[in-house]
């Protein structure tokens, strides 16, 4: 009989439901103390000066542009190979992205190609933790100080993730995490916005909410304030947060799980030749295991659909990170015409991948029925090739 091994799934008990009952009982769902306890214990967990909550890790982006002031002219470093939303976030703000391809072996950014894009233009990097592997941010650092460049850290895959023991996100000018359901932690939908300026901070935190400068609790009269920013509606409510507090105290069960799940999908997975595994932890760098990612070799790149609808199939889920390099999109292929062959690596990943399930929801048994499928998917497919 077929497993059913789902991609994701979020992990929600009764401490969840208990918080978000107590805030359901009370008269407040917005501006409201839940969402600034659940900041302070993000910036404990990954030991930031500061943390934001957002409504998702999008807003987060967006308003880390719109409050550097990228505007048209405007140019900003960005990863090929990424969920388009770290894109949108510059374009949304009229910015040019200018397009880095993706190192072969992790995913991550091609930081040795990165200075060669940069021009008198140029505002900001970005840069993407891919599936939860740290980017070398001592290179990275080194590259945005000489040129004077904001770095944005999208963490959205990588809570849990250090680099030389310090938690990504914690870096750069500001770091965006997500807490979509299926991510290592959920609020249902909601971001972070983590920063070690205090200008940004205050900034930041009146531009999520209208730019209005005194919150709900710091007005003396009731509906009295004033705007001194333009900015949006891009706040947490209580309910995410109180999700959010009570997630984050599972964290570290959380990513055990995912590390010991992704060992051992890992081990099984390394003896089939028609296959290579991305990088994950090494020496300085500990992933935070989103998911295993494997690339098909050239010979049998053509592949990939016929195997993963044997996997899911046979119960297995999957997914793709991520189905086109971000300059191969319609929007971005009809606005810019950009040559993808630019990004031989992105291109690859995106192609020629397929990402497997090492969440919390599944053990060990589970992966041992993954590498028992994928190997059955090889054979079967490579008979019909």
């Amino acid at each position: 009989m077929n497993r059913k091994i789902p991609f994701g799934r979020p992990i929600l008990g009764e401490a969840e439901k208990t918080a978000v009952r107590k805030v359901l009982e009370g008269d407040i769902l917005v501006h409201g103390p839940i969402a600034k306890q659940f900041e302070a214990a993000f910036a404990t967990y990954t030991g930031s000066k500061f943390a934001i909550s957002t409504s998702s890790c999008t807003a987060s982006l967006h308003l880390a542009y719109f409050d550097l002031g990228i505007k048209p002219g405007d140019e900003v470093i960005v990863p090929a190979m990424t969920h388009v939303a770290t894109v949108h976030a510059v374009e949304l703000c009229g910015g040019r992205p200018i397009f880095v391809d993706a190192e072969g072996a992790t995913g991550n950014i091609d930081i040795g190609q990165i200075e060669s894009k940069i021009t008198s233009r140029t505002k900001a990097l970005s840069l993407v933790h891919f599936l939860g592997m740290p980017v070398n941010m001592e290179a990275i650092m080194k590259v945005a100080r000489k040129h004077s460049l904001f770095v944005v850290e999208d963490c959205a895959l990588a809570i849990g993730a250090r680099y030389k023991g310090q938690h990504v996100g914690t870096f750069g000018d500001v770091g965006c995490y997500s807490f979509y359901p299926v991510k290592h932690m959920t609020t249902a939908e909601g971001g972070m916005t983590l920063t070690q300026s205090q200008d940004i901070y205050d900034r930041t935190t009146r531009k999520k909410a209208f730019g209005v400068d005194r919150t709900m609790g710091e007005r003396e009269v009731p509906g009295f304030y004033d705007v001194k920013l333009l900015g949006f509606n891009y706040r947490m409510n209580e309910i995410e947060a109180a999700l959010g507090i009570e997630q984050l105290k599972s964290m570290p069960q959380f990513l055990t799980s995912r590390q010991d799940n992704f060992r051992q999908l890992e081990s099984g997975l390394r003896d089939i030749s028609e296959i290579e595994l991305l990088e994950s932890t090494s020496g300085d760098y500990l992933s935070s295991y989103y998911c295993l990612s494997f690339v098909l070799k050239k010979q049998f790149a053509t592949q990939r659909l016929p195997l993963v609808r044997y996997l899911n199939s046979h119960g297995v889920g999957t997914s793709v990170y991520y189905p086109q390099p971000v300059p191969a999109f319609t929007y971005y292929q009809e606005k810019y015409r950009e040559d993808v062959k630019q990004y031989p690596q992105a291109s690859r990943i995106a192609y020629q991948s397929v990402a497997l399930p090492v969440g919390p929801h599944l053990g060990l048994e589970d992966m041992n029925y993954i590498v028992a499928t994928l190997k059955a998917a090889i054979v079967e497919t490579r008979g019909q090739s």
